[in-house]
């Protein structure tokens, strides 16, 4: 078991490090590459000639009259030490800009899927219970419908409905720029108004798929021979539903929910734009725009270590969580 853990501790570093190495190549590999234009923002900006290089080392953590193998040795030595480089655009550090960003983009991820985890199970659960019912109909109808719209196309309507149509809610922002940025009452109610489209667009659509795999893992557990038996031996309804039934449907959709917290943060690129919700993906769809490599580089390697660090958790606590995979016992628990 311990060789275990050490194994898949040791292939998260390695992930990371092969990602920030990815990361250092594929900018290199765009058109003029990483200094080129930078060099030309520089000069433009009154920049003398002979200081060019310096500026960007200091930008970018990078000499770029070295070779390229120094300059992969400075840059990762850089990420060691935890220091991403000055953002071009915003002419602040990388790490000030992603800590500012990065507490908002957690806020509506963690939120919305918790909300599609519960409402999922609740869902799921009363359609398994009611199979072939009205409402197993009605809600696996609304389901499929709500999964078939994209995150984004229901995040555009939300928002031409609620607020440009009725103004009931905030067009763009994390908070307004009247509310003090310190937590307070106006802080809290503010923050909850900017985010409460974003979260909920990102929650429709997954809340259905989620239900319709609830209510399948249900109508299975209700199935096995070890349901049979708690009947036969006379425990109430409650206690199969939230003994026997529950807990052996949830087990499988718990993988789901850390995977969904790590992939989500990708997702966010696009639904933090049409929101103007100064989240990560908000902040590198601007570095993408103005070219800012630093701020590029930080936020792609950001999300892409919560997406490793997602699939790690769920790899090492679901053998806890059920026993039954690291025991290599068969699906049937009595």
């Amino acid at each position: 078991m311990v060789n275990y853990y050490v194994r898949r501790t040791a292939r998260v570093f390695v992930t990371i490090f092969l990602v920030a190495s990815l990361t250092f190549g594929l900018v290199r590999l765009l058109p003029g590459g990483p200094f080129t234009l930078l060099r030309a923002q520089l000069l433009r900006q009154g920049v003398p000639a002979d200081e060019v290089d310096a500026r960007i080392a200091n930008l970018q953590n990078i000499r770029p009259d070295e070779p390229l193998w120094m300059q992969y040795i400075d840059y990762m030595t850089a990420l060691v030490q935890g220091n991403f480089g000055e953002s071009i655009s915003l002419g602040e550090p990388v790490v000030s800009v992603l800590a500012k960003a990065a507490p908002w983009t957690v806020f509506v991820v963690l939120v919305s899927t918790i909300l599609v985890f519960v409402v999922g199970i609740f869902l799921g659960s009363l359609q398994a219970y009611w199979e072939g019912g009205r409402f197993d109909q009605l809600v696996t109808g609304v389901s499929i419908s709500m999964m078939s719209l994209p995150f984004y196309v229901v995040a555009v309507l939300l928002l031409y409905v609620f607020a440009y149509q009725f103004g009931w809610l905030p067009t763009a922002g994390t908070i307004s720029n009247s509310v003090d940025r310190s937590l307070s009452v106006p802080f809290v109610v503010s923050a909850l108004k900017h985010s409460i489209l974003p979260i909920v667009s990102y929650t429709l659509g997954a809340a259905g798929g989620q239900a319709l795999a609830m209510r399948g893992n249900s109508i299975q557990v209700l199935g096995n021979d070890y349901v049979q038996v708690a009947r036969l031996r006379g425990l109430s309804d409650g206690r199969i539903a939230t003994r026997y039934v529950a807990r052996n449907a949830i087990l499988p959709l718990y993988t789901g929910f850390l995977l969904l917290l790590g992939f989500r943060l990708g997702g966010t690129v696009i639904l933090e734009q049409i929101f103007s919700y100064t989240g990560l993906g908000y902040y590198m769809i601007t570095a993408l725009n103005a070219n800012d490599y630093p701020l590029m580089m930080g936020t792609f390697l950001v999300i892409t270590v919560a997406l490793v660090l997602g699939v790690f958790v769920a790899d090492l606590t679901y053998s806890r969580i059920d026993p039954r995979i690291s025991a290599g016992e068969s699906d049937e628990t009595y």
